[in-house]
């Protein structure tokens, strides 16, 4: 079945080239994906559509790859409906994989977390972000980190204090993996595709896996039900 993966870090943290060269490596193994961009910033996203059409250029006229941008339209989080609809859809339509890419840390990942599969964090090394999201309590929601850009800075000391504090307690869960990447370098992107793949094996195959995903599509069911209930409810008073 197909596999939500929410690409989430700040912008400059290099996630676009990143789910780009992703896309090239899963495009080889004969995958199918959709992409959508979601620009929490704009309410329409002109600027942001233009730029993923010149950033995924290469991926434009293949008809195994979808992209679109979308604003968030004011959405709490920066997860827009629209977004829920258009990965429903592009479910629908059979994509192997649906990459979620949002800038921001904080309320997006929670958000993403409800959303996808496999949630992946993209980070800069030694930009002293791992602090930041341990006191906000970030940290622990992604299943996959990602410390980019290794090639501008050596990324051991930000893996170590990533494990240290990603470990789970319980030996039954998924225990994230910390990956080194460079788009630059295009170094790390068969580790990342092969860690997604793991990920997705735990969640369809282990228990705490599958309860987690029932989790999930609770939570989104009565999203959804407090989306079509709120106008109505909103009439009546």
């Amino acid at each position: 079945g197909r596999i939500i993966i929410g690409i989430v870090g700040k912008p400059g943290a290099g996630k676009s080239t990143l789910s780009n060269l992703l896309v090239r490596t899963l495009r080889t193994q004969g995958k199918t994906v959709a992409v959508l961009a979601v620009d929490p910033s704009s309410p329409l996203s002109g600027g942001a559509i233009l730029g993923d059409r010149l950033r995924m250029q290469e991926h434009f006229r293949d008809p195994g790859v979808f992209i679109r941008s979308m604003g968030a339209r004011g959405s709490l989080g920066g997860i827009a409906r629209a977004t829920r609809a258009a990965i429903r859809l592009s479910g629908l339509l059979n994509f192997d994989y649906i990459f979620v890419e949002t800038d921001g840390i904080g309320q997006s990942e929670s958000e993403m977390v409800e959303l996808a599969d496999t949630t992946i964090l993209v980070l800069m090394p030694n930009s002293g972000d791992e602090i930041q999201l341990m006191k906000s309590g970030v940290l622990q929601l992604a299943d996959i980190y990602l410390v980019n850009k290794s090639d501008l800075a050596n990324p051991a000391r930000m893996i170590n204090e990533l494990h240290e504090n990603t470990a789970p307690s319980d030996p039954q869960a998924w225990c994230p993996p910390v990956l080194a990447t460079s788009a630059l370098e295009q170094s790390g992107i068969d580790s990342l595709a092969a860690a997604i793949e793991q990920h997705a094996h735990f969640e369809k195959n282990h228990p705490k896996g599958l309860e987690l995903r029932e989790k999930r599509a609770i939570r989104e069911i009565l999203r959804t039900m407090h989306a079509l209930i709120e106008p109505e409810f909103m009439a009546a008073i």
